[in-house]
């Protein structure tokens, strides 16, 4: 599978420096190798609160989730060119 072929997902919240630290690698990633990417408000969900409260920001690919707190480039770049 091309790298282009996934999808990024980054679940967080306003005001949360972690997750401006986590937009940051996936928006540098995503560019670098052609991923799609979105970011979700968790806090427009009350799933995704439910799930994801005590985890943001949580960096999913393909709908599955792949890291949490803090987004590790090297294992995200990783990830996407399997």
């Amino acid at each position: 599978m091309a790298p282009q072929d996934h999808r990024i997902t980054l679940l967080g919240k306003p005001g949360c420096h972690l997750c401006d630290d986590a937009r940051a690698v996936v928006e540098r990633v995503a560019a670098d190798l052609g991923v799609p990417w979105e970011e979700r408000d968790i806090t427009a969900s009350p799933e995704d609160q439910a799930e994801y409260w005590e985890m943001i920001p949580v960096v999913l690919i393909d709908g599955v989730q792949h890291d949490y707190w803090r987004v590790n480039e090297n294992r995200l770049r990783e990830a996407l060119q399997r």
